[in-house]
């Protein structure tokens, strides 16, 4: 029960990103499929652990190119 709550914030942050998360969309990668620079990566990032209240190190975060592999690492992260 506790990972359905956590997905939908999830996805609500994503949706706030305009990232879908829908069919092949959730495999593609940041920086060079959606374009985007680190910085909003990095608040992405910030933003999903703040609503989560989990916490990444740093390099694992650094090492992140998918919204698949972010929201795995979230959920896996204790």
């Amino acid at each position: 029960m506790k990972n359905i709550a956590a997905l939908r914030k999830t996805i609500g942050v994503f949706q706030s990103y305009g990232i879908p998360l829908t069919g092949k969309r959730k495999g593609v990668n940041f920086y060079d499929d959606l374009r985007m620079d680190k910085i909003f990566v990095s608040g992405l990032i910030y933003e999903l652990e703040s609503e989560l209240n989990k916490e990444l190190e740093d390099d694992t975060a650094a090492r992140i190119q998918t919204p698949s592999e972010l929201i795995y690492t979230l959920l896996q992260a204790s």
